[in-house]
């Protein structure tokens, strides 16, 4: 392999979609230096390999919603919605691409993941240590001990504004899931 890919820059690549940690097909394929279509084609070739626990195709809401995080350009790309492969999917890639590179990828990737894994272990273990402290020692390090919890709570998804607008003495404000109904209007 001509370069070693850091760990970091892999695991920056592993997202959370329907409660698992996956990397998308395109993503793979840059980090195997293969054409994303002949790595689905390999795939598609030793499919017995890739059951639904390992790999999975997402579908047009999963797409589109990762369109609006990550930013993925609407323009052009794939007329296919991607394959997110889970860490046994990936563990199974070197498999069936058959080149050094596999291998090497591979093993990069499974740290990011076992990196990953460390990091939420050790945030638990972390709030499990601070609630024991928090229990033994007396209420004036409550403050401490209360600011450190919301450290560690992921923030509050916000409501997105989707429209605002005003009709002569009345403001409307409409969020992502809210409907507007005709009778909203009657003044």
């Amino acid at each position: 392999m001509s370069s070693v890919i850091a760990v970091d820059a892999i695991a920056a690549k592993i997202l959370l979609i329907r409660g698992k940690r996956v990397m998308l097909d395109s993503d793979l394929a840059k980090l195997y230096e293969v054409d994303t279509s002949q790595l689905t084609r390999q795939v598609r070739r030793n499919i017995g390999r890739f059951p639904e626990d390992f790999m999975f195709q997402l579908t047009k809401e999963e797409f589109q919603n990762l369109i609006c995080q990550i930013g993925i350009s609407s323009w052009g790309g794939t007329r296919k919605f991607p394959y997110a492969f889970t860490e046994q999917g990936v563990a199974m890639l070197s498999g069936v691409l058959h080149s050094k590179r596999a291998v090497q990828v591979n093993i990069q990737i499974m740290r990011a993941f076992i990196q990953l894994k460390r990091m939420l272990l050790t945030n638990a273990d972390l709030r499990r240590k601070i609630e024991e402290m928090e229990k033994k020692y007396d209420k004036q390090f409550a403050i401490v001990f209360q600011t450190i919890k919301q450290l560690l709570e992921p923030p509050p998804v916000k409501e997105k504004k989707i429209a605002s607008f005003q009709v002569v003495g009345h403001s409307f404000e409409i969020t992502k899931n809210e409907k507007i109904l005709p009778e909203d209007f009657m003044f």
